[in-house]
């Protein structure tokens, strides 16, 4: 279970990004977020951000059309 949830279903890219880097901003260090999207791009746009931001990624998975990923938040 994620510290916090953040449900950005409906929104495109870059907009699923920017809204769980401004909540990972306001989130403790060794928080967790689960985030839920629609946006396809999402899988690879998430993988790059945790790449390049040193946040964690814990989990992706894809469900009915849902995607669902758990980041650690490291920075």
């Amino acid at each position: 279970m994620a510290d916090q949830v953040l449900d950005v279903k409906g929104l495109n890219c870059p907009l699923p990004i920017l809204r769980a880097k401004k909540t990972l901003k306001d989130m403790p260090a060794g928080a967790t977020l689960e985030v839920i999207a629609t946006d396809p791009g999402a899988v690879k746009d998430f993988e790059a951000f945790c790449r390049t931001t040193g946040n964690e990624l814990l989990e992706s998975k894809e469900e009915g059309g849902s995607f669902t990923f758990v980041i650690k938040h490291t920075a």
